[in-house]
C-alpha cells in the first residue's frame, strides 16, 4: 500500500520519452494537404513515410477522397431514424451499448 505513490509516478517516464520524440516525428501527410493546403511538405512527408521519390498518385488519391468527401450528403440523426433500412440496425447497435453499459463490461 505504501508504493502506491511509485506507481502513479511511473507514468513520468513514457510521457517524458513521447515529448522528447515528438519534435523529430513528421506531420501527418493529409494534415498538410488537406488543412495546411502546403503541397510540398505533404510530398515530402509521403516519401518519408513510403520511400519513395514519386508521390504523386498517393497526393492525387488523398485530394480525390477529399472531394468526394465533400460531396457526400449528411444526414440528420431524425432523417436517418425515419429510414427503415437502417432504423434496425441502429436499434440493435444502440440497445447492445447499453446493455454493455448497465452489465458494467466496460469497467472489466
Amino acid at each position: 500500500e505504501s508504493r502506491w505513490p511509485f506507481l502513479f509516478g511511473a507514468i513520468i517516464v513514457p510521457s517524458l520519452i513521447q515529448v522528447v520524440i515528438l519534435p523529430f516525428l513528421p506531420e501527418s501527410p493529409r494534415y498538410l494537404l488537406l488543412e495546411k493546403h502546403n503541397r510540398s511538405k505533404a510530398e515530402k512527408a509521403f516519401q518519408r513515410f513510403l520511400g519513395k521519390d514519386d508521390v504523386s498518385q498517393e497526393i492525387e488519391e488523398v485530394l480525390a477522397e477529399s472531394r468526394a468527401q465533400r460531396n457526400t450528403k449528411l444526414v440528420s440523426v431524425v432523417q436517418l431514424l425515419r429510414t427503415r433500412v437502417v432504423r434496425w440496425q441502429i436499434l440493435t447497435v444502440v440497445v447492445t451499448m447499453g446493455c454493455y453499459q448497465l452489465c458494467g463490461l466496460n469497467a472489466v
